[in-house]
């Protein structure tokens, strides 16, 4: 079964930051967004823009395209 593009970037954002031990308020933070926006994302309930995407990207320390995976093992 297929899944909507901002529910995948945004399980793969949660994943990502869980794996990294950050809050929300911290990756929001290096990410240079609102937390709860940041929350809006990993719900899936966001239409992100390509610079959000790039900056939350960045600050998990990733590209871009990483976020876009879908995980088969799952």
């Amino acid at each position: 079964m297929s899944i909507e593009l901002p529910e995948l970037f945004g399980r793969n954002v949660r994943r990502l930051r869980i794996e990294q031990g950050l809050t929300q308020t911290e990756l929001a933070t290096r990410a240079h967004i609102n937390r709860s926006y940041l929350g809006g994302v990993e719900r899936g309930q966001r239409r992100i823009c390509m610079d959000n995407i790039a900056r939350i990207a960045s600050a998990l320390g990733v590209t871009a395209d990483v976020l876009f995976r879908e995980d088969h093992n799952s």
